[in-house]
């Protein structure tokens, strides 16, 4: 069986190597984070994903996955590493082009290098010159292509195997090796393309949520201006046999939708002017509900103010660009005199970016944070909270972003 060396251990790192592991492969991941490493050479994780742990354990103890910090020489290289972006929302690629030249000295014939990371389209074939103007004579010896993940946070381990998956190659050739590679491990359709394509593809599928989260997410604000509750009116709405508009929220979080726009419209800026929009309204929104939450408070000496939910979707653990921590840095500036305390039952303390903001706390306990809150502000749909008793609630001034107390 080939050995696999997968560069970076995050979110969705970790569960492709624990994949990978168990399906037969002998596979080492590599991370910057000491860590992260020394904890999965001990069989643990550090991130929350339901039955990760008991694999993890289990492919470290059988001797087929362990950690390092450093690129060894394999047959496969899968890069997973962030691309977040940097000001005026340009594409942050250094830990890309990082983790490529991390590999190329080990590079040898006939050896696949995958792309996982979102990328901006071009980002495949930036690779491959990289590669082949430090080791020319690799040129067209080599598999290069680029694979995006389609997993949802909390079902990451079963949609890593069940998801269709787009393959793009640089060329026909990496685009079939690549084929067979997913082949072995993925259920879904494995689908051959261009890696440019497989590339805007990946930009599509969450521009594409981010317009619809954005209309949802505007009807709302509109819903509010006119007395009219936009959760009925959703629901009325979606009777109509070709409309589904979805739930409003205080934003858009995670590292997918919230930045994967911004990737296309920094491509072509004259020409994405809806998604662009959509991104506008959807990161508006946190200082919208910001405000309100303030003016909710005016009338109430010493208010305090529980934010319930700080991760950016429902039973994970996972904060990035969460609205959440937005609206919490905001509340903490629009009602400067109140008590703001942050909850979360998967995360165990505040957020660094939250840190230092004078009156601003965390609780991991929620039921005790109810009881000593004026104002109670659900910002994440966590399952527990949907537990929470009318007697938690009596009195208390109810700021639902999610609607779960529709009941």
């Amino acid at each position: 069986m080939k050995k696999v060396c997968v560069i970076g251990l995050g979110y969705i790192g970790l569960p492709t190597a624990t994949i990978l592991a168990d399906n037969g492969y002998d596979v080492v991941g590599c991370d910057v984070n000491n860590r992260v490493v020394e904890s999965l050479n001990c069989g643990k994780v550090i991130i929350t994903e339901p039955d990760l742990d008991e694999i993890v354990l289990r492919v470290v103890k059988n001797g087929k996955l362990r950690a390092c910090s450093e690129a060894i020489v394999a047959d496969v290289y899968v890069i997973a590493v962030p691309t977040p972006f940097m000001e005026e929302k340009k594409p942050d690629l250094r830990y890309v082009f990082s983790a490529v030249s991390g590999i190329i000295n080990l590079l040898a014939e006939s050896n696949l290098v995958v792309l996982e990371s979102t990328s901006p389209v071009g980002t495949t074939e930036a690779i491959a010159e990289l590669i082949y103007e430090r080791r020319p004579e690799l040129v067209d010896k080599l598999s290069i292509a680029y694979c995006p993940e389609r997993v949802l946070p909390g079902k990451i381990l079963r949609e890593l195997v069940e998801n269709d998956r787009i393959v793009g190659g640089i060329d026909e050739e990496s685009a079939t090796a690549a084929c067979e590679f997913y082949k072995t491990f993925v259920k879904g359709a494995v689908i051959p393309t261009s890696a440019r394509t497989a590339e805007m593809c990946k930009l599509t599928e969450n521009a594409y949520r981010d317009v619809n989260i954005a209309f949802a997410n505007e009807l709302s604000i509109i819903c509010d201006e006119i007395a009219i509750d936009v959760r009925k009116l959703i629901k009325l709405a979606n009777h109509h046999p070709r409309v589904n508009i979805l739930s409003p929220g205080p934003g858009v979080g995670g590292h997918c939708i919230a930045v994967d726009p911004w990737f296309i419209v920094d491509k072509s800026p004259k020409s994405s002017r809806l998604i662009k929009t959509a991104r506008q309204i959807n990161d508006a929104k946190p200082e919208y509900i910001a405000r309100k939450i303030a003016e909710a408070c005016q009338q109430v000496n010493n208010p305090v103010i529980a934010c319930l939910g700080l991760a950016f979707k429902a039973d994970v653990d996972d904060y990035r660009e969460s609205p959440s921590l937005d609206v919490v840095k905001l509340l903490s500036i629009y009602s400067p005199n109140a008590r703001i305390i942050a909850s979360d039952p998967y995360i165990s303390k505040l957020p660094e970016s939250l840190v230092g903001l004078k009156n601003v706390a965390f609780m991991p306990g929620f039921v005790e944070l109810c009881q000593i809150a004026s104002h109670i502000v659900v910002l994440t749909d966590h399952s527990v909270y949907k537990k929470i008793g009318r007697d938690l609630l009596e009195g208390k001034v109810i700021i639902d972003t999610r609607g779960i107390f529709e009941r």
